[in-house]
């Protein structure tokens, strides 16, 4: 038990990402000494006879290698962009995803308290 309180209070910030199936999880954490890394967690949500259970895989992405990482992802991404997929609107779904936020948020909006 003494280990999940632990890991509460080593986790600084987190940012969740909904992709389909999967979810990304970006979360920033302290050591003892405070020193700050991100974990990089994807779950993917699998179906089994009697429900479904959820597969993870996480990187640890530590403060030294921040700057590499960013520029390795940052090229891959605009090799897919530019090079393979120069037709593509890779903003359509940026805004699919706002629309499903703002049908969400109406959807709340249409609460009344009494």
């Amino acid at each position: 038990m003494e280990e999940n309180s632990d890991n509460e209070k080593n986790e600084i910030f987190s940012k969740r990402v909904r992709a389909g199936k999967r979810t990304y999880f970006f979360d920033v954490k302290a050591t003892r000494s405070n020193d700050y890394y991100i974990t990089i967690t994807e779950s993917k949500r699998k179906f089994k006879d009697d429900g479904f259970t959820y597969e993870k895989h996480k990187i640890f992405l530590y403060k030294e290698d921040f700057n590499k990482f960013m520029e390795a992802f940052g090229s891959a991404v605009n090799h897919v962009k530019t090079e393979l997929m120069p037709e593509f609107d890779f903003e359509q779904f940026d805004q699919e995803e706002n629309e499903a936020v703002a049908a969400t948020t109406s959807e709340s909006s249409d609460l009344k308290w009494d």
